[in-house]
């Protein structure tokens, strides 16, 4: 069966315009499945109302969901005439991110997808507070959309950690390629590449240590990243072009690279580190996403452990 095969649209509630819902009905058409266009909403004002009656406060808060349901169901209107299956599902929730995992929790979600802002003059993607949430978070694959179409020819580039520094990369790598590869077959046959990146020696060495020679250390991590990736490309069937081992930081080899292939996705995995260890340790695929002019899948470890339970209680919830 093909992977992918419920989706999650978070609607973006300040424009007609919506990037992820037509991403994700490209992804139906050619891979099969069905789509939620899902928008939590909320309004502090209503819940300010002293003047107004518990009841007419939750009154008010279904007029405004039945119109913005109404609203969606416009936006799918050209989908929904076309036979893609399309839920509409509008919810009252003052934390958006919080009301989008629950979704994916209580919905078995298999995939997000949520538009990602461009920043015109730098033509970069600018991500919100909820876009970090999500993707630090989301237990399942979110797939940020750019506004903009599909590159021509548009290629499929995957970052892969080929340091074996961690017990835990080696299967995160596996899973990148494999969800990869499985939706490029399944969707429009593009190009799937490779790329990794290793350090540059680190200056202190060479100076502290005159008998040190940078270019045989070079030589030998590039030989260890060249092995690791040649195993891993090997496993499914990946031709020795697609695959890239560059010499630099993540954040400047992988966004260079997606540019110069005009990829038109980046598949990077996460450890969806958050609070202190983030600070700490840092994470390299959020100095990645910042660097990123198209769009991003962000899949985490299969034992990945969401910090949002799923909300049980539907009871401001309005379905189409």
């Amino acid at each position: 069966m093909a992977m992918y095969q419920n989706l999650l649209v978070a609607i973006d509630p300040n424009q007609d315009d919506q990037p992820a819902l037509r991403r994700a009905v490209y992804l139906v058409k050619r891979n099969g499945g069905r789509i939620k266009a899902f928008l939590p909403i909320y309004d502090f004002s209503y819940e300010m109302t002293t003047l107004l009656s518990p009841d007419e406060r939750t009154a008010m808060r279904q007029g405004v969901i039945s119109q913005r349901a109404a609203w969606i169901k416009e936006q799918c209107r050209f989908y929904l005439e076309d036979g893609v299956p399309i839920e509409i599902k509008v919810v009252w929730h003052n934390r958006p991110f919080e009301a989008i995992i629950q979704e994916v929790l209580s919905g078995q979600h298999d995939l997000l997808l949520k538009m990602a802002h461009q920043h015109d003059r730098l033509e970069s993607v600018i991500f919100t507070p909820t876009d970090w949430h999500l993707l630090r978070k989301c237990p399942c694959p979110v797939w940020m959309v750019k506004d903009q179409p599909w590159p021509e020819g548009g290629k499929a580039l995957v970052a892969v950690n080929l340091s074996s520094e961690e017990p835990y990369h080696d299967p995160l790598n596996i899973r990148l390629v494999q969800e990869t590869v499985e939706l490029a077959e399944n969707v429009n046959q593009t190009e799937v590449h490779l790329v990794g990146a290793y350090p540059v020696t680190p200056i202190n060495i060479a100076i502290e240590l005159p008998d040190f020679d940078p270019s045989v250390y070079n030589d030998a991590i590039r030989g260890q990243h060249l092995i690791a990736m040649k195993a891993l490309r090997q496993k499914f069937c990946i031709n020795e072009e697609f695959t890239h081992v560059e010499k630099g930081l993540p954040e400047e080899v992988i966004p260079d690279l997606a540019e110069h292939l005009q990829a038109g996705v980046v598949v990077l995995g996460t450890l969806g580190r958050t609070g202190i260890s983030a600070a700490f340790i840092g994470n390299t695929a959020e100095h990645v996403i910042d660097h990123l002019k198209c769009d991003l899948l962000v899949i985490k470890p299969e034992d990945f452990n969401c910090p949002i339970e799923a909300d049980e209680d539907d009871e401001h919830d309005d379905e189409d």
